[in-house]
């Protein structure tokens, strides 16, 4: 017999289950009323030429009846089509948005949201398209078929087939929501569509986000290689639409630009109109420490023939004469199974001792071999490999490691190889964000350089050094050495308006900063007096009270140093005036050495040339 308990949780599960039908029986009631009396509403968002400021069309959107269940579009069509009525649906929006499209008497191109399934319904292409068009008196080449993919593409023959005979309509194409959906990458390469749309997640923070700045870079550089524009959606804040701008994106739209209503702007916002002719760029978002994948162990790779584990020591002793250069030797079994390594000057210290040659030379050469080597397969890369190596111990370094693939040995490599390329990759890291600061290196700075250039902007750089400073590290260590410079990386990134003035750090002590900002002026002169205050932390209260502190030199005579002090050389760039990132930095570097000859925090303004 069922407990009470259970008598419960069944009359429960009955009841949700009823409410439930019912709430599904009433969906279909809504959606089947909403497609006989077409109670959909269209709403437009323009779309917007971003180099010249002009609404180029507008996106037809569709809501179903207010303060409903299905107002949404996501709820209408998720009910169209779970009960089987999507054909019909599409059909009816379709209508709705043409038919106010025309009503509104709206300029430009109408972009028509279209899903690829429909093009699968054998009454799709009999619905005569073109004459139902032009009986509103719309010319067909300013509608642009937007494909919208919210599931897989079953049969791509037949869906091109459709886009073919539309464009032979006239119609042009447009690809929706690119990296949101199946397959929008292969419908590019298949269609060639007059227009790809980005998706909405990649604009977003696209100021902020480095990963979503090269994904839209990459997005670009192949539309410009394929006839196709790009259109950013969701640009919903000013440096967004900023940022798209500066990376030359076509065409936009979004709440920044406009909201989508039934009866659409048909001008700019005053805030747009303002962003459209500002005469600076955004300063693109860091990546602060760059990690790129690093190559595979594949790079270091030694195709050295192995010792099988039947040899014995004579002759391991007969390949490290014959090859003076083999530190290490491998030792397989006979499947090529990877069992240890033998060191060269392991080996040999065996041999040197008294009678060692004699005891040896006839044993297996497993008896020398290191048994558990290091050991990694083909894949790993070289940061993997590095962290292994560390964790595995120090012998490991000189003994080198073993290769494999899928188990079976490929070649050996060896701990000083290793070392040469991570240190080559830090090198190469570093020119990119600096590991102390995290702010860009030498590359990002010469790119934003030349952005400003190729731009014509106007634009101030500075070149900040910090003064004194080898003596502060010599005598308070390093490691507040690199609090100072920190502290300082803080400091100058403080008096930016960081959206539109670019902190770089050269390196060492050396920083630079690109300032968009009129007041650059003031904002220096702000950073000067706040390092004056924050590095007053760094000393002793003695060598504050002299204002400096004394050391000794190599030749025995004491030496007095001033405290660590900020010098700021500025070159103000007119367009026109610098061809190169080179030209510019060697000005910088001369007003700083100018700014440098005045003691205590200084500012130099070169103002020769001008």
């Amino acid at each position: 017999m069922p407990t009470q308990a259970n008598k419960e949780n069944i009359d429960t599960a009955l009841a949700k289950k009823s409410i439930s039908e019912n709430l599904q029986s009433e969906l279909l009631s809504l959606l089947i009323e909403i497609i006989d009396l077409k109670k959909l509403t269209a709403y437009f968002q323009p779309i917007i030429c971003i180099s010249t400021g002009k609404i180029i069309g507008y996106e037809g959107l569709i809501r179903g009846p207010s303060n409903g269940p299905l107002h949404s579009p996501v709820y209408i069509f998720h009910t169209a089509r779970q009960f089987g009525m999507l054909m019909e649906l599409e059909r009816l929006c379709r209508q709705t948005v043409l038919e106010s499209f025309v009503q509104l008497n709206l300029e430009g191109k109408l972009f028509l949201n279209i899903n690829p399934e429909c093009f699968l319904d054998s009454s799709f292409k009999t619905e005569d398209t073109l004459p139902y068009i032009q009986s509103l008196g719309l010319d067909p080449r300013r509608i642009v078929i937007e494909l919208t993919e919210s599931q897989p593409i079953p049969d791509y023959r037949w869906m091109l087939e459709a886009v073919r005979y539309y464009r032979e309509l006239g119609l042009e194409v447009a690809i929706d929501d690119l990296g949101e959906g199946f397959s929008s990458l292969r419908l590019w390469l298949e269609l060639m569509p007059e227009y790809v749309k980005i998706d909405k997640h990649f604009i977003q923070n696209i100021n902020q986000d480095p990963v979503k700045l090269q994904f839209v870079k990459s997005i670009q550089e192949i539309a410009e290689n394929s006839d196709s524009l790009i259109i950013a959606e969701g640009i919903e804040t000013q440096p967004e639409f900023m940022t798209i701008k500066d990376l030359g994106i076509a065409c936009g739209q979004g709440y920044f630009i406009a909201r989508p209503e039934p009866v659409p702007a048909a001008s700019l916002s005053i805030d747009v109109i303002s962003s459209l002719s500002q005469k600076s760029i955004q300063v693109y978002p860091s990546t602060g420490i760059i990690c790129p994948k690093t190559p595979p162990v594949l790079k270091l790779l030694n195709i050295l023939p192995p010792v099988l584990s039947d040899a014995n020591n004579a002759e391991v002793c007969l390949r490290f004469e014959t090859d003076p250069a083999i530190e290490i030797l491998p030792v397989v079994n006979q499947q090529g199974i990877p069992l240890g390594l033998i060191n060269r000057n392991q080996f040999n210290e065996c041999f040197a001792r008294p009678f060692g040659r004699e005891l040896f030379r006839k044993k297996p050469c497993t008896l020398l071999m290191e048994a558990s080597p290091l050991v990694v397969d083909k894949n790993i890369d070289l940061c993997e490999l590095s962290t292994a190596m560390v964790a595995a111990g120090p012998k490991h370094l000189s003994n080198g490691f073993i290769v494999t693939d899928q188990g079976v040995y490929l070649g050996v490599g060896t701990g000083h190889g290793l070392m040469r390329e991570i240190t080559q990759m830090q090198i190469t890291a570093a020119r990119y964000a600096n590991p102390l600061t995290f702010l860009p290196g030498n590359v990002p700075i010469d790119q934003h350089i030349d952005r400003l250039l190729k731009n014509h902007i106007q634009f101030c750089a500075c070149y900040c050094d910090l003064d004194a400073f080898k003596p502060f590290n010599d005598v308070y260590g390093y490691r507040k050495g690199d609090e100072i410079i920190q502290i300082t990386a803080h400091v100058l990134q403080q008096v930016c308006d960081l959206q539109h003035d670019f902190v770089g750090h050269i390196g060492g002590d050396d920083f630079i900063i690109l300032f968009q900002s009129h007041d650059w002026e003031n904002r220096c002169n702000m950073a000067l007096r706040i390092f004056e205050r924050e590095v007053r932390k760094f000393f002793k209260p003695e060598h504050l009270a002299r204002q400096s502190y004394t050391t000794v030199n190599r030749t025995g005579q004491n030496t007095v140093h001033p405290l660590v002090t900020l010098s700021i050389g500025a070159v103000q760039i007119e367009p026109g005036k610098f061809s190169s990132h080179h030209e510019i930095s060697a000005a910088a570097a001369s007003a700083k050495k100018q700014a440098k000859c005045t003691a205590g925090n200084t500012l130099f303004i070169e103002r020769r040339g001008r």
